[in-house]
């Protein structure tokens, strides 16, 4: 079978459910309505990938597969565009922005991943601008509100570095890292709670973080989701011991739970597979 040959029947399935006589509940759906569903089903693959569920992420992409050809059904019905139209529009922004691949001999001189990033913003910039007859897009413009605020942070950060805007090396990130929490000490130090302020540093140390995270490689997102993974399975043997000690973790006290912990970080609880 040709990769790819079997998309045309999930397409039919599709038309065949938003169909007069077709499904009740597919009929009744509008984007408002589907909006919640492709954010779950997003982060049901990202489920599926952090628990090494290859069944399972095979499954979940089918999930949110459908949500894109759900979408484009609908505006099929408005008359706006079709399901091969989304597949064309990414097919010619692929080639187009990948001229080191599909272009002529000597079209692009690009060799590292990085450079294949700051030519793909360049042409991206350059479409944009013979687009709409304006000037460029400003350079954060393309990155979503609605991300994650780790994943924003981390592509706006991104996007700022390609242009100039950014420390050389993870030093520079480090240093400010520092900066930003010794100006969070200095407001504690004031009795500063839950003011304005306090709310402003904190988050100018989490883009420090998330910027120190970016230079050195580690997606702070994940990073970030891993780190509560291992806080959960920690405190869990925590319980486990304290429940062998016919004790509960109220019962206990920040000596003996800090202690179990080692105990549990020793064991390599929360590490991968652990």
């Amino acid at each position: 079978m040709i990769a790819g040959s079997s998309f045309p029947r999930l397409v039919e399935v599709m038309a065949r459910l938003l169909a007069p006589d077709g499904c009740p509940w597919d009929r009744e759906q509008t984007f408002d309505t589907l909006r919640p569903f492709l954010v779950e089903e997003t982060y049901e693959v990202l489920d599926a990938l952090e628990r090494h569920d290859v069944a399972g992420h095979r499954e979940e992409l089918g999930d949110l597969l459908m949500q894109v050809v759900f979408h484009a059904a609908l505006r099929q019905v408005e008359g706006a565009f079709a399901i091969d139209d989304v597949v064309a529009s990414i097919v010619d922004k692929l080639v187009r922005r990948h001229p080191h691949v599909f272009g002529p001999p000597g079209a692009s001189e690009v060799r590292t991943a990085g450079e294949v990033l700051t030519q793909w913003e360049q042409i991206k910039a350059t479409e944009k601008h013979a687009d709409d007859g304006a000037e460029p897009r400003r350079t954060l413009a393309g990155v979503p509100r609605a991300l994650p605020a780790l994943a924003r942070a981390q592509k706006v950060g991104s996007k700022a570095g390609r242009v100039g805007f950014d420390w050389g090396g993870w030093a520079g990130s480090l240093a400010k890292v520092r900066e930003e929490v010794g100006e969070v000490e200095e407001l504690a130090e004031t009795g500063a709670v839950a003011t304005p302020q306090t709310h402003h540093e904190i988050g100018d140390l989490l883009f420090a973080v998330v910027n120190l995270a970016r230079k050195l490689e580690v997606d702070a997102e994940s990073a970030l989701g891993d780190a509560c993974g291992r806080f959960a399975r920690r405190f869990e043997f925590i319980e486990d011991r304290l429940r062998e000690r016919g004790r509960t973790p109220s019962e206990s006290n920040l000596d003996e739970m800090d202690a179990l912990w080692n105990d549990a970080k020793a064991a390599g609880v929360g590490v991968t597979g652990a």
